[in-house]
C-alpha cells in the first residue's frame, strides 16, 4: 500500500472562514488528498495526501491559483 504523507503548510494570508472554505474546497478536490484542515489562528493548512499521486509543487500551485501563497 502506498505511503501517506502528512504536511503542515504556513499560509500567512488565512484570515477568515471564507479562506478556510476556499482552501479546503480547492485542495480537497485534488486527486490524492485524504484530508485538509485549515486553521485560522495559526494560519496553517494540514494535509494528508498520497505523494505518489500528488506533489508538494502541485499543492502550492493549487493554492496560488486561488490567491494563497505558502510561506517558505
Amino acid at each position: 500500500m502506498p505511503e501517506v504523507q502528512d504536511i503542515t503548510l504556513s499560509v500567512p494570508d488565512i484570515s477568515c472562514e471564507h479562506c478556510v472554505h476556499a482552501i479546503n474546497t480547492s485542495l480537497g478536490g485534488l486527486t490524492g488528498v485524504e484530508t485538509v484542515a485549515t486553521d485560522i489562528p495559526t494560519k496553517t493548512v494540514h494535509l494528508r495526501f498520497h505523494p505518489d499521486q500528488l506533489s508538494l509543487q502541485q499543492i502550492e500551485i493549487a493554492l496560488d491559483d486561488i490567491g494563497y501563497t505558502v510561506a517558505k
